[in-house]
């Protein structure tokens, strides 16, 4: 990994490359409160699932129910989350979901096609332009992922990456 970044990045004064254990202690930081944020994640994908397949939602005890439902515990009494949570109304529709699996995608990507090439590699480069850019909206993003991939995506990547395998 050093070598990779220092070919890349160094001091803004003198060039000199980043420390190995600085740069170990910047990789491990990643893993910092990752259990927290992918489960505040789901929390708000299975909130909006909820009030999404209900003719009337009680925002407030829905939200509470799914913090409590993964988290441990409810939502503090006498709030309502979901009154300021503008993705709720802005279009999501029992969508929210979608952001994680966009990481389970792209991670899947990285690892596969990107990690051992390297991130800047012209051949992991030019499939990610073949496979993905340069179809556009013309063959469907699920083909295009499969094409990248050369098999079917799976969520080991995104575990890994997590750090939950």
């Amino acid at each position: 990994l050093s070598s990779g970044i220092n070919a890349e990045y160094g001091h803004y004064k003198d060039g000199s490359a980043i420390p190995d254990k600085l740069l170990d202690k910047l990789v491990a930081s990643k893993q910092a409160n990752v259990a927290t944020t992918t489960c505040r994640q789901l929390v708000f994908a299975l909130f909006d699932q909820d009030i999404h397949t209900k003719e009337n939602a009680d925002t407030a005890a829905s939200f509470s129910n799914a913090n409590e439902r993964v988290m441990g515990t409810p939502a503090p009494a006498s709030t309502n989350f979901a009154a300021q949570f503008g993705h709720m109304a802005g279009g999501y529709d029992a969508q929210y979901y979608g952001y994680m699996w966009s990481e389970v995608y792209s991670d899947d990507m990285f690892q596969s096609v990107f990690r051992d090439a390297g991130v800047l590699s012209k051949e992991a480069g030019l499939k990610y332009r073949t496979c993905i850019l340069q179809p556009g909206g013309s063959i469907d993003a699920f083909d295009m992922l499969k094409n990248m991939l050369g098999r079917e995506p799976n969520s080991d990547a995104f575990f890994k990456a997590k750090g939950f395998a």
